[in-house]
């Protein structure tokens, strides 16, 4: 049968050929510079069709080619502004589409997981699917009891198509690196490939899943929909309508972006709060924004309010998640909070304590403080715009091997109970900068984040110019 392309020659020749192409390209430019076009004319060129080849294949292949391609997607706000474009087209495609794999192909899965008469589950099932991804895609169905639900099937082959594509990039990772500056690819590529058991196990996907929706029920800003029926390599979950967060990126009013964000931060830091998980694949392809519920829009009789009357947020896919019964640790809320006041020695030495800071390694308190604080700006606002600059400066920042930033950073320690974490941070940052949001991000964190609290009447430190110096003793 047609399927996810999973022989292992076929797939590895493909991605083989993507460092080929990539030495080809940059000879192809440098004919065209002797030729006589201007060098930041065939450097656009070259990034067009950089792009353009390595996302069609990642596209294509879907398994974990295709989920690292989500996964950078989120960082495009990161790229200077005159190579972004390329990148950004070719990024959004991977967001919430791939390839469909054949009708035939799903027909088989489903009846080898739901039956043979699995037809007499559904009133109604369509073959064209709704949406493909990176292991499975989805059918929009109508189930026995009227309900419409989406039904996403499995790639049959797509655990060894995950974790032999991510072992083929992670050999040539530091090719990838151009692609988001200030960010290390390789460990992203270890980090997707230990999380290949929980991606394709259905019923803990359920399980989570089933915990947020039971959660967020009541929520008048979040909509999770429930479970309805799952087997190994099949869920059928409610079906959600919605704008689809990359269309709010692209041609969102700045009401719906600043909405989206602000709901977007807080499913971020409330969800480990309520259920005691993270949600760990935050691409726009697994959001939507949906208008206000029925009758929350308007007044009663004696002009009270009805609801918020405000635009929700959908969250889809619980495939990977982070799970944290007490929430986020709060060494992070204490950090942050400590940070802000100024008190870098109390935050170095929290640091320490959770080995972020090796007991090898000796900094300066005043230097690691410094470095800190442009991250962690947009809580100090009381509402912060994230932009494409901003995190851009972030990224040159810690990414320029000339920075004493950069220096610094290769010096700091990121504990493996914080991975997840960081990347789900930094992905969600990310997407906020695509959304250009308005967010008050601040008051989120006061809400959900265990020891952060804010208490300053005096203006927060604020981070000088750092120097060369960035180590003691340097």
């Amino acid at each position: 049968m047609s399927d996810l392309p999973r022989k292992a020659v076929t797939r590895t020749a493909k991605l083989a050929a993507l460092p080929l192409g990539f030495a080809g390209r940059a000879t192809w430019g440098l004919g065209k510079r002797i030729g006589g076009k201007s060098a930041e004319l065939v450097a656009r060129e070259v990034q067009q069709r950089t792009a353009d080849q390595l996302f069609k294949v990642l596209g294509e292949l879907k398994g974990g080619a295709m989920k690292l391609g989500q996964a950078l997607s989120v960082f495009e706000s990161a790229l200077p502004e005159e190579v972004a474009g390329p990148y950004r087209v070719a990024l959004t495609k991977l967001q919430d589409a791939a390839p469909p794999m054949p009708s035939g192909t799903v027909h088989e899965v489903l009846a080898a997981r739901l039956g043979e008469d699995w037809r007499e589950l559904f009133l109604e099932f369509e073959d064209n699917p709704s949406a493909a991804a990176s292991i499975g895609q989805v059918h929009r169905a109508v189930w026995h009891d009227g309900r419409d639900v989406a039904v996403k099937v499995q790639y049959p082959g797509a655990g060894k198509a995950l974790l032999s594509d991510l072992t083929q990039l992670s050999r040539f990772a530091r090719l990838l690196g151009p692609l988001v500056p200030g960010m290390d690819i390789k460990p992203l590529i270890t980090e997707l490939r230990d999380r290949v058991s929980e991606e394709l196990d259905y019923e803990q996907e359920a399980q989570s899943q089933q915990a947020h929706a039971e959660e967020f029920a009541a929520d008048p800003d979040m909509v999770i929909p429930g479970v309805v029926h799952q087997s190994d390599q099949v869920l059928v979950t409610e079906w959600m309508d919605g704008v689809p967060l990359a269309d709010v990126i692209a041609k969102g009013t700045p009401e719906q972006r600043d909405r989206a964000g602000q709901l977007l931060a807080r499913f971020l830091f409330s969800g480990p709060a309520r259920t005691g998980l993270l949600h760990a694949d935050p691409h726009p392809g697994n959001f939507r924004l949906l208008p206000p519920e029925e009758g929350t829009d308007g007044a009663d009789e004696s002009g009270e309010s009805t609801g918020t009357g405000q635009w929700r947020l959908g969250v889809l896919d619980f495939g990977t998640v982070d799970r944290l019964p007490g929430g986020l640790p709060q060494p992070i809320g204490d950090s942050l909070r400590l940070a802000l006041a100024g008190e870098a020695r109390a935050v170095y030495e929290l640091l320490c304590e959770e080995g972020f800071v090796k007991e090898s390694v000796d900094l300066d308190p005043d230097v690691v403080l410094d470095y800190l604080l442009p991250i962690i700006e947009p809580a100090q606002a009381e509402e912060f715009t994230f932009t494409r600059s901003w995190m851009r400066n972030q990224a040159t920042r810690i990414g320029d091997p000339r920075s004493p930033a950069y220096q610094l950073g290769k010096r700091l320690n990121l504990p493996p109970a914080y991975l997840l974490i960081h990347r789900v941070t930094l992905s969600t940052i990310g997407v906020l900068c695509q959304l250009g949001a308005t967010v008050r991000l601040r008051d989120e964190l006061e809400s959900w984040l265990p020891g952060f609290f804010w208490e300053y009447e005096q203006e927060p430190m604020v981070a000088e110019e750092p120097t060369d110096d960035v180590v003691s003793g340097a």
